[in-house]
């Protein structure tokens, strides 16, 4: 063995491991190992993907305990493809100064044949020995008859190698046409080809390793131990270990392990990896707080509420992680080309060696030689594979740190083809966090009656607005009564018997519906703060009206911004809430936003949708209610605010992780920007390969006389893919 080889590893059980066919895991666990490339290719240990033959990648999504030499999906190849290029290109280089030193001093002495022999002994262990992970992949393309650039390569070294044994021991094996009296040989060539296309391969290895670093970035933002309080004393412990209610501490400046709820003191928190929020958060006695993110100066007690999986941080890595694996419908063009390339690509290398055999100038055998392997070496369909899968896993880890969830590459497509945005008002425009601002009984009520009516009954619901009368109602220290026989009516209110009468809570125009009128004074008020911008709901006790109240919601402070941004990228805005309509009205012309629907049901959200798609209208549809879940599933993009409901983040390929809708504009910035790379690394590769392999084939040789060397081809073919990936991480950078 060679000084600095690679040592051998118990686990893998084998020295310098290549293995070249995938092994089959358990369908019950995610793959440790999957191709970058190939949808469904993956492996319980590290090896190639037998259908592209590409190193396969470290899966985010498995759990393992290996060992660091092997279970990190990259490193170790890393080291692998470094020994084996220094090697290389140091028994290459004497090749190449015996090929192309022939001036030289003491070179131009050797004779030719000896010169010859001198190559043929360094150039033979540089194909075999030290490229042998080359050919192997090369041999598994052909057994499988799954062609790929392993193929091209292979058949491009091992014809130049092969030629130039035969012309070196049996000349007169050849045609007469080969040598035209003297012997050409392409040990260089096979020689140069290997140190270069392990070099394009550590090259490639490296940048494709940095894809994956927003995903590696949120993984290590949990610590892996916690402070445990127990019995008065602090103990550390493995964060696996932390279960549900354990009491932990958190210091100053550590990150927090686990979500939890304060229990005891105070601080401010930096969300900005999770939320992008650059400005810590303050954090008081029953305020959630989220693993991952980071303490401040203060110090607090927080019991644990979700441990494990559970986590958000852990949601987000397996979202991202998903939705990194998925693929864009852009990929199916790419996936298509790259189906026939390799086979085209052969038949070119072929013809091209007819072609130059019988009508190339002298020597036109070797020539014909030439040509064709600088036709297979410069071929590259990884640039085609890698243009789309390379900018989605950069684009979507990015907008998992900015705080923008999106669950497939599908969706992020979709994002940029949007042309308009239907919005729900309550938690997505508004903070969801309602008031009363106004009581207005009847004559012969008291407003303390009329809010004590209401609140008995809204104490059964956990809409917000029940939330708001609930919140009133306590702080004047008004006891609620306890109701029976609730029901919730979906855009109409609440009902409900409070002793031996029934209460009725909701809108006026239900009320009309159902035969139940009120005053004229009752509706001039009603009318006048909803021109104000709240929402105003009616009492009635025993089909009687007893009077209003008046609830706002304030607008949150980052939506203007928002709608602004939005507007920009020339969006159509619509506001579709089950909200008055005067009260809607006024809270779109304080925002400018283009449509108001109002006072709609959830069914009829989701036919406002339906009604907008059939016109051809891409449209994405951003809410938080339980109400809002069938139209975010209905639309082209459902948006869930992160501050919602359970059901409709789970409703929504994209979730604001922090409910502001300024992460909006980055959500379709974003699908922009890596769709516009997708197009990019889709033309480079096309115009590359359009262009190289004419080339190759010595189209221009009539004209200039000019020829591509295959070493040169080698070269162009390690940097298209190099650039793609390349291209692909200036997504990292995305504001």
């Amino acid at each position: 063995m060679l000084p600095n080889a690679p040592t051998s590893c118990s686990h893998c059980s084998s020295e310098e491991k290549q293995p070249t066919a995938v092994v089959k895991s358990d369908a019950s666990l995610p793959p440790a190992y999957i191709c970058p490339m190939c949808e469904g290719v993956g492996s319980d240990k590290p090896g190639a993907c037998p259908h592209c033959g590409m190193a396969l990648q470290k899966n985010p999504l498995a759990k393992r305990n290996e060992p660091e030499c092997c279970g990190d999906g990259g490193d170790h190849e890393v080291r692998d493809l470094w020994w084996r290029v220094r090697w290389s290109a140091a028994m290459t280089t004497p090749v190449v100064l015996l090929s192309m030193g022939m001036g030289l001093p003491v070179i131009r002495d050797i004779p030719h044949d000896a010169s010859g022999w001198m190559q043929f002994v360094w150039a033979t262990p540089v194909v075999f020995w030290v490229g042998w992970p080359l050919l192997a992949r090369f041999a598994n393309s052909a057994l499988t008859l799954r062609f790929n650039m392993f193929t091209l390569i292979g058949l491009g070294v091992l014809a130049a190698w092969t030629y130039s044994v035969v012309a070196l021991a049996v000349p007169q094996w050849l045609p007469h046409q080969a040598t035209h009296g003297g012997m050409t040989l392409y040990f260089e060539s096979a020689a140069v080809i290997t140190v270069l296309v392990l070099l394009g391969q550590l090259l490639e290895l490296r940048a494709r390793n940095a894809t994956g670093s927003a995903i590696r970035a949120l993984m290590s933002l949990t610590p892996k131990t916690a402070l445990l309080v127990r019995d008065g004393s602090e103990v550390e412990t493995p964060v696996e270990e932390i279960q549900i209610g354990d009491v932990l501490r958190i210091k100053p400046g550590a990150s927090i392990p686990v979500d939890g709820i304060v229990t005891e003191g105070s601080s401010a928190v930096d969300e900005a990896m999770l939320t992008g929020e650059s400005m810590p958060q303050e954090k008081g006695v029953g305020a959630a707080v989220t693993g991952g993110t980071v303490n401040g100066n203060g110090t607090f007690l927080m019991r644990a509420e979700r441990v494990g999986a559970n986590t958000l941080l852990s949601q987000i890595v397996d979202m991202t992680a998903k939705a990194q694996a998925s693929r864009a419908p852009v990929q199916r063009l790419a996936d298509r080309v790259s189906s026939w390339f390799v086979p085209a690509v052969v038949g070119v290398a072929a013809l091209t060696f007819l072609l130059w055999w019988q009508f190339g100038p002298q020597p036109s055998f070797a020539f014909a030689v030439t040509n064709a392997v600088a036709v297979l070496i410069i071929a590259c369909p990884c640039a085609l594979g890698l243009a789309t899968p390379m900018a989605v896993t950069v684009g979507l880890g990015r907008g998992a740190q900015m705080g923008v969830l999106i669950k497939n590459a599908e969706t992020l497509e979709r994002l940029q083809e949007i042309d308009i945005v239907m919005l729900d008002k309550t938690g997505t425009l508004t903070e969801g966090k309602p008031t009363v601002t106004e009581i207005f009984p009847l004559p012969g009520l008291s407003a303390r009656d009329l809010l004590a009516c209401a609140a008995a009954v809204e104490a059964m619901s956990e809409h917000p607005l029940a939330t708001a009368i609930v919140n009133a109602a306590k702080e004047r220290n008004i006891p609620i009564a306890a109701a029976t026989n609730f029901q919730s009516i979906t855009g109409g209110g609440v009902l409900g018997d409070v002793g031996e009468n029934e209460v009725f809570i909701g809108q006026e125009t239900f009320l009309k519906k159902n035969g139940v009128f009120v005053s004229a004074e009752c509706h001039s008020r009603s009318v006048q703060m909803q021109a104000e911008g709240c929402t105003v709901v009616i009492v009635v006790l025993n089909e009687k009206p007893l009077g209003i109240i008046a609830i706002k919601d304030k607008v949150k402070e980052t939506t203007p911004a928002a709608i602004e941004a939005l507007h920009a990228f020339g969006l159509k805005l619509q506001m579709i809430t089950g909200d008055a309509l005067a009260t809607a009205q006024r809270v779109a012309k304080d925002l400018g936003i283009d449509e108001v629907a109002a006072e709609v049901s959830p069914k009829e959200k989701l036919l406002h949708v339906y009604q907008a798609r059939g016109k051809d209208r891409h449209v994405a549809f951003a809410g938080d209610g339980i109400n809002d879940a069938p139209a975010l599933a209905a639309a082209d993009v459902g948006i869930a605010m992160g501050t919602g409901t359970e059901v409709a983040i789970q409703s929504a390929p994209v979730t604001l992780l922090k409910g502001d809708l300024r992460a909006l504009h980055h959500a379709f910035a974003l699908s922009r920007a890596t769709m516009k790379v997708i197009r990019q690394n889709l033309m480079f590769a096309f115009l590359y390969n359009g262009l190289g392999i004419p080339l190759a084939a010595g189209l221009l040789y009539p004209l200039t006389g000019w020829l591509l060397n295959p070493m040169i081809a080698s070269v162009a073919m390690s940097l298209s893919s190099v650039s793609v990936i390349l291209n692909s991480l200036r997504l990292r950078r995305f504001k």
